[in-house]
């Protein structure tokens, strides 16, 4: 590998990576020198994404895909090992929020965001280990969120899938440790992304509040007094990824300004 950027030559795959904190990790990861193939839902997103990162050299390769089914994550993650290989890094960063009582019975959002933010982690892992076994080489990092670790009201659905995010990842560190593949999760807090101010935008329509004060209310749990900045959260996935660090596995890391400790 390449001294000055040590993931040179390396093959990673970011679902979700078109905006926000996904585009900020294949940014963080093609400095590195990875190739990096992104798959997300809008492919306007992603081709404009990869048109302004090819124009710099990089090597990109992007799909859509709907995580939440299998037959779609398989094949989009073909199309990226057909191009540039085996996959060695996989960022399952691919999720959805969505707010409701746990008194609303909404059944389809209850599965829906399951299916995302669980089952797409899921299927994605499931599609990149055969890879990484064979390479004898792996490093997995999966984006669950402080509501992975805690509760918070109205978004039982999101919670209990984070939940089971940080379960999986716990289960498959342990099953492939002795096989060079590490698997982490990180769990930033509010973000400044786009999700986050459409969030405080839905907030400001419904509660009639300025959406600055909107945000200024998602900050209060951030004992920093700000949101977190999308480089932050990239800059530790890309630490999971690097050489040193090779013994960090199963853990969930915390990107939130001290809000858990």
């Amino acid at each position: 590998m390449n001294g000055n950027k040590p993931l040179q030559g390396r093959h990673a795959l970011v679902t979700g990576g078109g905006r926000g904190i996904g585009a900020s990790i294949v940014r963080s990861l093609i400095a590195q020198g990875a190739k990096v193939s992104m798959l997300g839902r809008t492919a306007a997103t992603l081709e404009g994404l990869a048109a302004e990162l090819r124009s710099s050299g990089a090597q990109t390769f992007c799909a859509t895909a709907d995580v939440a089914k299998r037959e779609s994550v398989d094949a989009a993650f073909a199309g990226a090992r057909a191009l540039f290989g085996p996959i060695e890094i996989l960022i399952n960063n691919a999720g959805q929020a969505i707010s409701a009582p746990i008194t609303k019975r909404d059944d389809a959002l209850w599965e829906r965001l399951l299916a995302i933010n669980l089952s797409g982690t899921y299927f994605g892992m499931q599609a990149a280990l055969p890879d990484m076994l064979q390479g004898g080489f792996g490093r997995i990092v999966n984006i669950a969120s402080t509501a992975g670790l805690t509760g918070y009201p109205y978004v039982a659905a999101y919670c209990a899938a984070k939940h089971g995010v940080i379960g999986l990842t716990r289960a498959v560190a342990r099953e492939v440790a002795s096989r060079n593949i590490t698997v982490n999760a990180v769990c930033p807090g509010y973000t400044d992304t786009d999700l986050v101010r459409e969030a405080a935008a839905k907030i400001s329509a419904v509660t009639g509040r300025k959406i600055e004060d909107a945000l200024l209310a998602m900050t209060k749990s951030n004992p920093q007094g700000r949101l977190v900045q999308p480089d932050e959260v990239a800059n530790a996935v890309t630490w999971l990824c690097l050489p040193g660090s090779e013994s960090v596995t199963g853990q969930s890391i915390v990107v939130a300004g001290g809000e858990l400790m």
